[in-house]
């Protein structure tokens, strides 16, 4: 029933596209949605994918700054971005060029790339509705290709290649450290994500939270506290908690268990989901085309520093999950609503991207932008309606809580964690020019 309602929405994106001739914008949501598909597809992880967002965004980013003197350039703010010299016929539409990038990057970057192939054709076909001449189409498709061929090179020297060849990573001994959980038990993700280059940041280590609460048996200690508050909201959820639980899940890849059988369900990361949100208050906000364009990618930037900050700091202290201590010292038939992520604890990492994300669009759009978020739709969840992106941030990091897979100081540490990162972005954003757009 699931990958039914996906492919209709999917399907629904283009349809959307076509009805709305002339307007190129239409067209963006759409194609960064294509993306999210194949990550789907792939399962990739929530670290990964931002990674993967942002380098599809990047070209796209190029071609608008160097069209539009009114859009500064990624490369003039992004580490190890050098300017893409473009060579081609004068008048090409880089409009065109712009969002054939984003597929054409995703097609030679993501695992299942070539599954973008059948997108690529039916953005040329919307276009050539569109009233767009096949020769313009062409002259754009040559740019996008000769760019998407540079990010592509691009991305292959931030280290994303050498991970799979790094020493693997084994949990650390002792009972306070992070161990696999059920149902599946599965390694560690990304041990060694910090040694990705960033993007906008300037090291991973550069926004190191404070230490997480020490771990102890002692049922009067603070980390017993924090733990027992786990146990209790899972014992005494209302329905409003399980919800948004299950709203804000974003698990990639869920194994749900009966009897001997396992069934995996593939679902959107939490980066896809706030690239989603983008594409819809972009619209709303009735931004044009280059500037939905840099959001985008500013947006996918931010995603995947945080995420590189935080994963460093999951790997360094690599505290241990509250499904672990709750079994072996509180109720061992305890189970937390959602599925426990196959990685260490602290910080929370849907608080730190989320809470970053919502500063980054709060500075472009304003605090009390008001939207309605349908991307759940497409797991059986209805639209949600959040009065600012503070809000849903808020929502998104306690949302963890009432699924019981992080403690409070993992949720608030995140929180003040993600924050840090978003005003260092903004300000380097500040002093390079690029302004608000409400």
């Amino acid at each position: 029933m699931r990958v039914i309602l996906v492919w209709m929405l999917f399907l629904s994106q283009f349809a959307f596209a076509e009805k709305a001739k002339n307007d190129i914008r239409v067209h963006l949501q759409p194609a960064v949605f294509s993306v999210t598909m194949v990550m789907i597809h792939d399962v990739v992880n929530p670290p990964a994918a931002s990674r993967f967002y942002t380098y599809c965004m990047l070209g796209a980013y190029e071609i608008v700054a160097q069209n539009n003197k009114e859009i500064v350039s990624p490369t003039t703010f992004i580490q190890s971005m050098e300017p893409v010299k473009m060579e081609f016929a004068a008048g090409y539409d880089y409009r065109i060029a712009a969002l054939y990038a984003i597929l054409e990057t995703g097609r030679l970057i993501l695992p299942s790339g070539y599954m973008l192939e059948e997108d690529q054709k039916k953005l040329v076909i919307a276009l050539l509705r569109d009233g767009h001449s096949q020769k313009k189409i062409n002259e754009a498709i040559a740019v996008a290709q000769e760019v998407s061929k540079k990010i592509a090179a691009n991305a292959a020297t931030d280290g994303y290649l050498k991970l799979s060849t790094r020493v693997r990573y084994r949990p650390k001994k002792g009972d306070a450290y992070w161990y696999p959980t059920p149902p599946g038990y599965i390694e560690g993700i990304e041990p060694h994500w910090k040694t990705i280059r960033p993007m906008l940041i300037d090291s991973c280590n550069q926004f190191v939270p404070k230490p997480p609460v020490a771990f102890s048996k002692d049922s009067t200690s603070e980390f017993y506290k924090l733990t027992y508050e786990v146990y209790a909201v899972g014992k005494k959820m209302t329905e409003k908690e399980r919800f948004i639980a299950s709203y804000w899940d974003c698990n990639p890849f869920a194994i749900n268990t009966s009897g001997h059988m396992s069934i995996g369900f593939k679902k959107i990361s939490p980066g896809g989901h706030w690239m989603n949100i983008t594409g819809i208050v972009t619209s709303k906000a009735n931004l044009d085309l280059d500037r939905g364009i840099m959001v985008h990618a500013l947006v996918a930037a931010t995603l995947m520093d945080s995420f590189i900050s935080c994963w460093d700091e999951k790997y360094r202290s690599s505290r241990i999950r509250p499904e672990t201590v709750i079994n072996r010292y509180i109720d061992p038939k305890w189970q937390p609503l959602l599925q426990t992520p196959p990685f260490p604890e602290y910080t929370s990492g849907h608080s730190v991207i989320s809470t970053s994300v919502s500063e980054v669009l709060t500075y472009f759009l304003g605090d009390n932008f008001a939207f309605r978020d349908d991307t759940e739709v497409i797991f059986d969840l209805p639209t949600r309606d959040f009065r600012s992106f503070r809000q849903a941030a808020e929502e998104a990091a306690i949302s963890r809580l009432y699924g019981g897979i992080h403690y409070r100081d993992a949720i608030e540490n995140g929180q003040v964690q993600g924050k840090a990162i978003a005003q260092f972005i903004i300000e380097k954003l500040q002093k390079k020019g690029v302004k608000p757009l409400i």
